[in-house]
């Protein structure tokens, strides 16, 4: 179990992520944190942006499935039943317990796992933590109010420490 707060791959957007990204690195399994990853908290249901995205992912094999910390449920079900993704809720992010009852719906291993998020205290750490590979994207929508405008600051240095970038 690793402590690191270095994501392994650092993307602008979910949308830069490619499914050929992930067969390269033998990744079945995308595990996705919703609010500011997917789509910005404030916005209620997925666009066409995301429906074409996540077509792509199944088409080419990479199951999707959303890991949240959300405390309500309502939000994370609506999304992700309006999309047809299946998810795993009260995830404990960064605690591996969520990690691995995903994988464990999912029928797969850690080194065939990917986990997609903004933030490196809980979507990186824990996917560290879990063994699976850690993608990070800025905030979609941007960081709203004091609190994500100082994590987001803060997470700048480890997120400069990234080897792998946009290029990939």
């Amino acid at each position: 179990m690793s402590f690191s707060l270095i994501p392994h791959i650092l993307l602008r957007s979910y949308a830069d992520l490619t499914p050929q990204m992930l067969k390269e690195r033998g990744i079945c399994l995308l595990l996705c944190d919703l609010d500011y990853t997917l789509a910005p908290k404030y916005v209620p249901e997925p666009d066409d942006a995301l429906r074409a995205w996540l077509r792509d992912m199944e088409r080419s094999g990479v199951r999707v499935m959303v890991l949240s910390n959300n405390r309500s449920p309502v939000r994370v079900e609506r999304f992700c039943r309006d999309l047809g993704v299946d998810y795993v809720g009260h995830a404990g992010k960064p605690s591996a317990r969520g990690y691995r009852r995903a994988m464990e719906k999912a029928g797969v291993a850690p080194q065939q796992t990917a986990m997609l998020g903004d933030k490196l205290l809980t979507d990186v750490l824990g996917a560290n933590r879990s063994g699976v590979l850690a993608i990070m994207v800025e905030p979609a929508g941007g960081p709203r109010g004091l609190w994500n405008h100082m994590l987001h600051g803060l997470q700048r240095p480890f997120k400069a420490l990234c080897q792998h970038g946009k290029e990939e």
